[in-house]
Order: structure tokens, then sequence, then C-alpha cells
């Protein structure tokens, strides 16, 4: 790699009318980092059903539906297609839950949480006489449509709850199927291959379901199921010690985890349902917890991108997964004092890198706590908001239509865009790598490489992905195609 890195005329650090407020918080927050979150700890490695890997939070641009925000929180990482006989269901004996905070204290308000059973059908085939259960999850071609389970031998159902205040203690009111008033819903099988579910598509789309918020003003949506992995990353290139070309072409290397799927937990709500007291600007992140003799022990968080995979030090990645975002003042020298712009100076410093050189990091601390005139919080009864790591939106920006979308987000003057929540076709690789290396500090003194165009080589856009709930795209298949 020799290419210097020198500044590029043109590119703006930040969007027209956000211009580097600096002056935000003095407080402590995350930075975002260059992927999302597969198997970024030792104690999640060990537990996929329950791994938190990405996480969106955009205003749906869905043409009809821009009053509302889109969830997507994605678990079980890195699945093969062709995973059988098992495939990946998620867990019976744990919680998935997607927290608000909509007064800026750190602390959720609300928490949609989600619980699985597994439901065994016993199909068994009469053999020698004796009828025996057979090893597979159907006996036989499945759908079209989610009532169509004759052939199915296992199966998940779910069930989502709405918390108010704490997590553990508030309270709690079942969500509703606005057709049926049914309180169980059903997750599709995982797209096992064409002989076995001919249109994915129309099968997997019948397991959207209308479902009645209490408190909200119209019907929002849920759907819980495989999708294919959106995420692109350059994955192991980045962890052989950034091994790519980081001034090359943003999409010169395919995406390396294009064939994986993951599992969707998706929720469109009203945004009138989300905010509290004239603050358009939430809060939101996800967790994962295991039920124990002990109660409920959270074992995966994810808000922003790989945080805890490339920021958070090596002893403290299982501490950070177990913690919440109140707390994050315990981990607040990771973010000051940051290691990955000095290990890519290291790595490239023949080539002109240069870390950023202001300790601590309030660019970074404007950035992810709140950008001033973007989405920081509002001020609470005269105090500041609290810092942490969390993915923010301001509900009151409007969303941009697929086509109009820049997969820079602000970096690119696309204020809907990534870190004012995260749409699918954010590149928040690219954005945090620039971010990283000083792109929001506009002091070229401190910050050498603020406008250096850096890159992973693999890209994604909007244009990747369907504009319509649940905005992923169907899952690959593990045999056959779709």
């Amino acid at each position: 790699m020799t290419t210097p890195f020198r500044k590029t005329p043109g590119k703006q650090a930040l969007a027209a009318g956000i211009t580097l407020a600096l002056s935000a918080f003095s407080g402590f927050t995350i930075l975002p980092a260059m992927a999302s979150s597969h198997r970024e700890a030792p104690m999640i490695s060990a537990m996929p059903a329950l791994d938190g890997t990405d996480f969106y939070m955009f205003r749906s641009y869905e043409p009809g539906r821009e009053g509302y925000v889109t969830f997507l929180a994605n678990y079980f990482p890195l699945q093969d297609a062709y995973g059988g006989p098992n495939y990946f269901n998620l867990d019976d004996k744990a919680v998935y839950e997607i927290h608000i905070d909509n007064n800026g204290d750190s602390v959720e308000d609300l928490t949609f949480s989600f619980s699985f059973t597994t439901i065994r059908n016993g199909v068994t085939l009469p053999i020698g006489g004796k009828n025996v259960a057979i090893p597979l999850i159907n006996a036989g071609a499945v759908g079209p449509t989610a009532a169509d389970t004759t052939n199915v031998n296992v199966r998940q159902e779910y069930a989502l709850n709405i918390i108010s205040g704490n997590r553990r203690t508030g309270a709690k009111t079942a969500v509703m199927n606005s057709n049926t008033g049914s309180t169980t819903f059903r997750k599709p099988l995982d797209n096992i291959g064409s002989k076995s579910i001919a249109d994915y598509t129309t099968y997997a789309n019948s397991h959207i379901y209308p479902i009645t918020a209490p408190g909200c003003p119209s019907n929002g949506k849920v759907f819980v199921g495989q999708r294919a992995e959106g995420f692109a990353v350059n994955l192991g290139a980045a962890f052989d010690l950034v091994n790519l070309n980081p001034l090359g072409s943003p999409s010169a290397v395919p995406n390396v985890i294009g064939n994986q799927n993951v599992t969707t937990l998706a929720l469109e709500i009203p945004l009138a349902c989300l905010t509290k007291g004239g603050d358009p600007v939430i809060g939101a992140w996800t967790t994962s917890s295991m039920n124990t003799s002990n109660g409920l022990l959270q074992v995966s968080r994810l808000g922003f991108p790989l945080v805890n995979e490339l920021i958070i030090g090596l002893p403290d990645k299982d501490k950070f997964n177990f913690s919440e975002p109140k707390d994050d003042g315990q981990f607040a020298t990771y973010v000051t004092n940051p290691t990955l712009p000095a290990l890519l100076e290291l790595l490239f410093s023949s080539a002109g890198a240069k870390a950023p050189t202001n300790f601590p990091r309030m660019d970074m601390v404007a950035a992810i706590t709140g950008v001033a005139g973007l989405n920081q919080p509002m001020t609470i009864g005269g105090k500041k908001p609290v810092p942490s790591e969390m993915l923010r939106l301001n509900t009151s920006i409007a969303p941009a239509a697929a086509s109009a979308q820049n997969n820079l987000g602000v970096l690119a003057s696309d204020l809907a865009g990534f870190p004012n929540g995260r749409r699918p076709g954010d590149d928040v690789v690219d954005i945090a790598l620039r971010v990283v290396m000083g792109a929001l500090n506009p002091d070229a003194t401190i910050a050498p490489n603020n406008m250096a165009p850096f890159t992973d080589q693999s890209t994604v856009s909007a244009a990747d992905f369907p504009s319509t709930f649940p905005y992923l795209n169907s899952p690959r298949p593990g045999a056959g195609s779709n």
C-alpha cells in the first residue's frame, strides 16, 4: 500500500447545518467502529443464538409509512444457508429485547421484549410396524402461507410484550395481532431450499403481522424470521492487521459474508408512541438475556456497530455485554484514548497515516452522544443528558427515499442516515473508518487525515435492499434457488 493519505477536496467532514458542534457534552461515549458485532466477546461466541449482530433504527421510508420508525435487531451470526438439519432457531430460555430511551437519561423507558416457544409436532413414519420419529424439521413441502403447518415437524412461535420503565419490574402489556386479537405470532421456517419451500418470499411475507401497541394511534408491524445478511465488510482482511488498501476503490472486494443469513426481529412502531415531552430524539439498543436460576442474565448488548469487537479491550468484552448504558463511564479509557487509530497509523505509517492527537477524543463524544443540531437529546429538567453508547435518531428529520439515500449518511449531507440512526444501506464501515481517523475534526494539524476517503473496499447501499418492511432481503436458500 503506497498511496499517500492525502486530503481529498470536496469531501466534507460533516453535513451542512451541523458543522462540528464540538461544544457537545464533556462526557463518555463509545465511538463507532468498523463492522457489526459477530462473535465479539469470549462468552457470547459460545452462545450464537443469543449473539446480537446488527441493529438498525430509522424513519420508515416505505411509501405511506413515513410516520413510523423501523427497528431491525439481528441475532445469530454467520448462518450457513445449508445448516441443517436443525437450522437456526432462537433460544426458548432467553428473552430478546429492544430498549428505547426517550428522555436522554440512558435508562430504558420502553422495552419491546420477545420470547420464543418451540413447537414440536412429533411427526413419525411407520417403519416395520413401528412409528418412528423423523430426523428433519419438515416432512414435505411447506407453505405458501403461515397457516400451512401440515408438514412442519418443528417450528417456533413468539410473544411480544411492551414494558414501561424498568425492563424487569415495569408494567408489561402484551402486543396483539390487530386482525385476530391473538398475542402469539409465528416465525417462518428458515430457508431450507426450494423443494421444501417453493416460494420463500411469499411464505415469509405471510408472517408479517399488523400489531396493536397500547396507546398508539395506529397499527404497527412485526416480523421475526431469517433474512439475508445485509452487512457488508471485508471481514477476513480487516482482522488480518487491516490487510487491504484503505484508500482504494470502495467496491473492489465482494462482501465475504454476503452468502450468510441472520435472524431478524423487525418492528415498525408509530413514532408518536416513541417520543416524550416534545423531544424528537430517541436512543435505542438491543440485548439478549438468558434465564438462569438467579433470574435473567444479560449476555449480549448492541447499539452502535462493532463497539465491543474493536474498541473494548479484551479483559472487558464480557463485562460490556453484561452492562447497561447508564454505567458506560467505566469504559471511558477505551474511548478517550482509543487504540484503533494508533493501530492504523502503525500499519500504514509509511503511506502517511497519522492518528488524531486530540485527547480526550471529544469529536467522538459529539458524534455518539448526539451532535448538536442533529440528534443530541434535549436537556432534562436543567440537567444534561447522560452520555452513553446507543444508537440515536432524531425522529423529526424526514426519511429519505431509497433512491435519494447516500450510503455515507451524515458525512455526505444525508441527515436521515448514520449516525442519525442507521439504515440497511448505510456503509457504516467506511463512515466509521473516517470518523475514527478524524473526519469530525476540522483542524488538520490535530487530525491530518480528516479528509481521507478511508474504506474497507466492500460496500453497501440502499439499492441492495427492498424499500418495504422488513427491508432486508429474503435469506439465501440452503439448496436450489428462489
